[in-house]
């Protein structure tokens, strides 16, 4: 097996396979690049500063174009660097720019890494030249002038030397390429590219902008789904309900056994469009799109059997996702009182300052709330998350209860 493995891998740097050129057009075409930002340094020592400036200008370019030649003849993609409008804008943020690891690591590899592999690709194209004019010696030998020395038989011995040792420099042409090749993809990566910890931050921003995509998907497909209840379902069910009242008021007659089905039929659908109302409501109530927190919290309000004192401060309106969020935290935790806190009253307070939406509940129920304890408080904190909120329960055993969200608005 062990020489198996070792006929393919030379088989495979062959002077005559793809992967062999493949590798000598890499290295090769990287020269120009990797020698260019030393081209401005050839000017006059009293023009230093000028010719620092045109590699901290060139750098942009000869990155991206790095980036290009790794993909097209590799496949290895280079992620792009952060993205400036991180560093701000104006001349400020591109002093900061330039003061970050992420540009002096560009600039290393410009000023120094890359012109130190540019030699190996030189060394390669020489090897490749120099062996290929050896190893094809004997077929121009005849050729040369008899001055050269070469042409008569008596240095047929030389001749052979230097044969062979340009097929050893063919031979040898093809691992010298790919060993460049490997030292330029490493240091392309390492130091084109963003740092680790610059990566992570990059998934960490596509996850949150996903997530967001996400809840506002679920957002829209809930206010779909409510109007979708409302303009049907809920219609049907009011019109049975008229029928069944008007037919239980006019009709005269009827066995009692037939009017007590039907007065059952209307008592069952008037509940049935009640559970309907409030399904509708859970789902994405239409009054908070039409008018807001103020007057959706005051509908919630309203339906609790408790002494509720609302006050909404909210001078513009944040996202509908948030607003739905918000109106869900409040309503769930209205639920919560009625069932388990054995409250008389509760304070609910809606603020926005600045991009935060504060959201705060309190009750003086007997406490002892946790989320664990399976109040849906739990699942409360996770529609909290899902947009990037805070969210905060105290609640000493004997009470008062205070639930504390906070929410960005800048969604």
């Amino acid at each position: 097996m062990a020489s198996i493995s070792a006929l393919r891998r030379a088989r495979t740097h062959a002077p005559w396979s793809v992967a062999a050129w493949r590798d000598t057009t890499f290295v090769v075409s990287g020269v120009p690049l990797q020698l260019a930002p030393w081209l401005p340094f050839w000017a006059p020592y009293r023009f230093w500063w000028i010719s620092v400036l045109v590699v901290v200008l060139l750098a942009h370019p000869l990155t991206r174009a790095h980036r290009e030649r790794f993909w097209a003849m590799l496949g290895v993609e280079i992620p792009l660097l952060p993205r400036k409008s991180r560093y701000g804008s104006g001349w400020q943020g591109a002093l900061r720019q330039l003061r970050s690891w992420t540009a002096w690591r560009v600039l290393f590899y410009h000023v120094l890494v890359g012109p130190l592999i540019a030699v190996g690709g030189l060394l390669t194209l020489w090897v490749w030249a120099a062996g290929a004019a050896m190893a094809l010696l004997p077929t121009f030998a005849w050729a040369l002038p008899e001055s050269s020395g070469l042409s008569s038989g008596d240095h047929a011995f030389t001749v052979a030397f230097t044969c062979a040792t340009g097929v050893l420099l063919l031979l040898a042409a093809p691992w010298l390429a790919r060993t460049v090749t490997r030292l330029d993809t490493r240091a392309g990566v390492a130091l084109l590219g963003p740092s680790r910890a610059e990566e992570l931050e990059r998934k960490v921003e596509d996850l949150a902008e996903k997530r967001a995509s996400v809840v506002d998907a679920a957002d829209l497909e809930r206010r779909r789904i409510e109007r979708d209840l409302h303009d049907g379902a809920q219609q049907r069910l009011v019109s049975l309900a008229m029928n069944l009242g008007l037919a239980r008021e006019t009709l005269t007659g009827v066995p009692d056994e037939a009017m007590q089905v039907i007065i059952e039929a209307h008592e069952e659908a008037k509940e049935a469009l009640a559970e309907l109302r409030d399904l509708i409501r859970g789902l994405h109530p239409a009054v908070l799109e039409d008018r807001g927190l103020d007057a959706a919290l005051s509908g919630v309000a309203a339906r609790v059997p408790l002494p509720v004192r609302l006050r909404v401060n909210v001078p513009e309106r944040a996202s509908s996702t948030v607003e739905a969020v918000a109106y869900f935290v409040v309503s769930e935790a209205l639920t919560n009182v009625v069932k388990h806190a054995r409250a008389t009253k509760v304070e609910i307070a809606v603020d926005r300052i600045g991009d935060v939406l504060r959201v705060t509940v309190t009750d003086d129920g007997i406490g002892g709330a946790a989320p664990g304890g399976g109040t849906g408080l739990a699942g409360l904190a996770r529609r909290v998350q899902s947009v990037d909120g805070t969210f905060r329960i105290t609640s000493p055993a004997g009470g008062p209860t205070t639930i504390t969200v906070e929410l960005p608005c800048a969604l």
